[in-house]
């Protein structure tokens, strides 16, 4: 399971991001990115987080560590932001924590090159998980200690917000004519015969088992937090054999 830490003291809001994580200590001394479950995204977007980010580490994908971080409710009475405040007493109990990585930089194409390789790697790996928020526009891609480092991994999975069609959903190719790494012309079939025979069925179920229950709890259509975790599954295991063949847009890339 991840690590529980305790949220001490909220430092102050992140506002790049739409669902307003915020900036955190912890009683074991860290410094973690926080993202809320009171926030509007819901706790479907901490769920991707969570897989995407813990299946991107297993395959040796560069991510912030995660954790989870208690919340006590109460720590948002002395904020002078109404909204930070609010949030803050909506999310009591258990959130999401990323590793804080002090003097990250954002990623820029034209300042630092990425090989074939490693782009490669970054998008056969967002088209698994059908990532549609790694474009030119907006990376969520961090430069950390000379090394690329991904992130924000919550607009993910879109078939996740609506089960009954998440096998028709999870089949559709990938437009990657806008990702961040088009440029470096990503070489995505070593790609896929290295990290596509790693994605089975027991990496994805140590992958789920570090999902929280609580976030898991009361799915429409779904007996057992057990039940929705083989249902998040499913998709991926299917995909990753074949989403290689699916990419679309990569074509001429340099």
């Amino acid at each position: 399971m991840l690590k529980e830490v305790t949220a001490t003291r909220y430092i102050t809001p992140l506002r790049e991001g739409g669902s307003l994580p915020g900036l955190v200590e912890a009683d074991d001394f860290g410094t973690y990115v926080v993202k809320f479950t009171g926030a509007g995204q819901g706790r479907k977007t901490l769920v991707a987080e969570v897989v995407c980010g813990e299946l991107a580490r297993r395959l040796g994908l560069r991510t912030p560590r995660l954790v989870t971080v208690g919340l006590d409710p109460d720590l948002g009475l002395g904020e002078p932001d109404q909204q930070v405040q609010e949030l803050l007493k909506s999310s009591g109990g258990t959130n999401l924590g990323m590793d804080f990585l002090s003097g990250a930089l954002g990623f820029d194409p034209l300042a630092f090159p990425v090989s074939p390789e490693e782009a490669g790697r970054i998008v056969w790996f967002d088209a698994l998980v059908n990532n549609v928020d790694r474009s030119w526009r907006n990376p969520n891609l961090l430069m950390w200690r000379d090394e690329l480092w991904l992130i924000d991994h919550g607009a993910t999975m879109i078939w996740h917000h609506n089960w009954p069609s998440a096998e028709a959903s999870a089949s559709r190719p990938y437009d990657a004519s806008d990702h961040a790494l088009r440029s470096f012309a990503p070489d995505v079939r070593a790609a896929a015969a290295d990290l596509a025979p790693r994605v089975t069925e027991e990496l994805l179920a140590e992958v789920t088992a570090e999902i929280p229950d609580a976030w898991l709890a009361d799915e429409p259509g779904f007996g057992s937090p057990d039940d929705l975790r083989r249902a998040y599954a499913r998709p991926l295991l299917a995909r990753a054999a074949v989403v290689h063949d699916r990419i679309a847009g990569t074509e001429g890339a340099s």
